[in-house]
């Protein structure tokens, strides 16, 4: 299977095309595949006590949390109001609440259960992508950070 196949079947799990396009329309199902509205949240700094390690969990770490927020193609951006988007200060207050709201063992976890509240309480998300980055990790090494990264989708 050729990579444009992958591409309109991977688009039409998340579309609503029944047939394959033809090769005239090329063109615009590329455009299609291309058209997206993200917003994105980047290096939010949460201080938090996650981590296995009982140590973790008495002295803390700030954390960064990475989000990006893919939304419905449909949207019409053109009413330019806050109904037609996604608010992002709320977008914000829903990481914060989870990430700081709870303790997590795996960055994993804490990461999976921001994207599932993102999916929970904003309709107009299809997809969404967060990081979340442990600075000071408990490896002898030297690095700038450990991660994970979650993506789900509706």
């Amino acid at each position: 299977m050729d990579l444009y196949k992958v591409a309109f079947n991977l688009f039409c799990l998340v579309g609503n095309f029944q047939t394959f396009p033809s090769q005239s329309s090329d063109s615009r199902f590329l455009c299609l595949l291309m058209q997206t509205t993200k917003i994105e949240l980047k290096e939010l700094v949460f201080f938090a006590r996650h981590g296995l390690l009982e140590e973790e969990a008495k002295l803390g770490q700030r954390f960064r949390v990475d989000v990006v927020a893919e939304l419905d193609a449909g949207l019409d951006l053109s009413q330019d109001t806050p109904e037609s988007t996604v608010n992002y200060v709320e977008l914000f207050d829903t990481v914060k609440a989870v990430f700081t709201g709870q303790r997590f063992n795996m960055i994993e976890a804490a990461a999976d259960a921001i994207a599932a509240a993102i999916l929970g309480q904003f309709s107009k998300v299809r997809s969404v992508t967060v990081k979340v980055k442990k600075p000071s990790v408990p490896v002898d090494c030297v690095c700038e950070y450990f991660a994970a990264e979650v993506t789900r989708c509706r």
